[in-house]
């Protein structure tokens, strides 16, 4: 048995305990596989163990390795984890099950117009920048809960969640908290939160999915 192989077994592990520490039903929480870097031949195995959520941070780069695998595993969930460009609005709706990163105006109109156009429709989260970071993607935690009221009301988009990716240098216990306070507020059920570094923390504040890669993949 691979590396990587061990590994997924070692964070689903991880994860079963978390759950049952925050007395959180097992299952509870659905692990996001993230295999951006990674090719088909590093992913297959991980797929061969049983795991079928995986997220991938560039729409071209997924486009390159996952038709061929969403082909042979029927059931795979692809989630789509890295910013979105409003121009990649076809493609990623094309593909992905999920999307994660939706977080301004544009991209909410273009993910409507496409999810029209194709009859196919990505479940989708708002992503939320809490730590209002000028380099990162999200919305700022001010304005998420009339975002996505707005997603829903004028561009007839169903969100399901919110995503945050807390700042590098800060407790992301308090982040998580405000994310799960914002679920509430906008009327959303799903919160994916944490990663290789914290998603046992995640848990705690009930995140519903975790994005974990290097604790499974290693790092590229």
């Amino acid at each position: 048995m691979g590396d990587t192989v061990q590994q997924f077994y070692a964070v689903k592990a991880k994860i079963a305990a978390a759950e049952h520490e925050a007395r959180r039903e097992a299952g509870a929480v659905t692990l996001v596989a993230v295999s951006k870097t990674f090719d088909a031949a590093d992913i297959r195995p991980v797929i061969e163990a049983g795991q079928r959520v995986f997220g991938e941070n560039r729409v071209q780069e997924a486009q390159g390795k996952w038709p061929d695998l969403k082909q042979a595993f029927a059931d795979i969930e692809l989630h789509l984890i890295g910013p979105l460009q409003s121009n990649k609005a076809k493609e990623a709706v094309a593909l992905f099950d999920v999307i994660e990163t939706v977080d301004r105006e544009k991209i909410a109109a273009e993910l409507a117009k496409e999810i029209a156009r194709q009859g196919r429709a990505p479940k989708l989260y708002v992503q939320v920048n809490t730590g209002s970071e000028p380099q990162k993607a999200g919305i700022e935690p001010r304005d998420a809960v009339a975002f996505v009221a707005r997603c829903r009301d004028v561009h007839g988009l169903a969100v399901e969640g919110l995503m945050c990716i807390p700042p590098a240098d800060e407790n992301p216990g308090p982040h998580f908290a405000l994310l799960e306070k914002l679920a509430r507020e906008a009327g959303v059920e799903k919160l994916s939160m944490g990663m290789s570094g914290d998603y046992e923390t995640a848990i705690a504040f009930g995140a519903t999915s975790v994005r974990v890669g290097s604790a499974i993949f290693g790092s590229r």
